[in-house]
């Protein structure tokens, strides 16, 4: 279809995005934006959403083990290898 976004590559680039390593300048808001991304998709429920947003200024928290000791994310963790 003409003019649809090619959903694979989005989602590849996104993908890369909430995976831009720790430390990074800019990183923290990258990973955020990709959150937000799964999130609108279904792919990611909302407390592991907060957990990427509060991340978002700090470039090198790692926000995996934030949200495993949530206790929220468990698919999304999963789903990062983390799980």
């Amino acid at each position: 279809m003409a003019g649809k976004p090619d959903m694979d590559a989005e989602v590849a680039e996104n993908w890369a995005l909430v995976n831009t390593p720790l430390g990074e300048p800019w990183s923290g808001r990258a990973r955020y934006a990709a959150a937000m991304f799964f999130y609108q998709r279904g792919d990611m429920d909302a407390g592991t959403l907060e957990v990427y947003r509060i991340c978002s200024r700090l470039d090198a928290e790692d926000p995996l083990p934030i949200i495993r000791d949530r206790g929220v994310g468990r698919a999304w963790l999963k789903r990062m290898g983390a799980g």
